[in-house]
């Protein structure tokens, strides 16, 4: 005789499957950031160094990651976007307050060219826009 599968398999099975297909969900996703750098008036960026950093990580922090900055990008003045891949800081997918992405586009000399920013959205790409600094 054919056992009845009980209300209890049915929800255990449901709740296995469901927790496997989430699990998959959170393993797929990247902790990168990437976006696009693009100058204010769509002429090519500056030749100078690109650095990031994070606007709005707790302060308070007393871990290091806080302080490390991703790999800086040169620009060699002739391109006008620049795609960039970094890693996100651990502390700023834990942040409670919105985090931005801060690029600034200085000199070798380490005169401020531009500076442009852009906020953190988990999962979606960023673009940033550089603007001309004025001394």
């Amino acid at each position: 005789m054919k056992r009845m599968t009980d209300r209890r398999t049915i929800l255990l099975a449901a709740g296995t499957t469901a927790a496997a297909a989430m699990a998959g969900t959170v393993a797929a996703q990247s902790s990168d950031i990437r976006g696009t750098i693009a100058y204010e008036d769509g002429t090519p960026i500056p030749a100078g160094r690109i650095r990031f950093s994070f606007d709005g990580i707790d302060s308070t922090s007393t871990s290091t990651d806080r302080s490390a900055a991703p790999a800086d990008l040169d620009s060699s003045g002739k391109a006008t976007m620049v795609d960039f891949v970094i890693p996100q800081p651990a502390l700023a997918a834990r942040a409670t307050t919105p985090v931005e992405v801060v690029v600034t586009l200085e000199r070798d000399d380490g005169w401020l060219l531009a500076r442009g920013s852009a906020p953190l959205t988990p999962g979606a790409p960023v673009t940033i826009t550089l603007y001309k600094a004025m001394y």
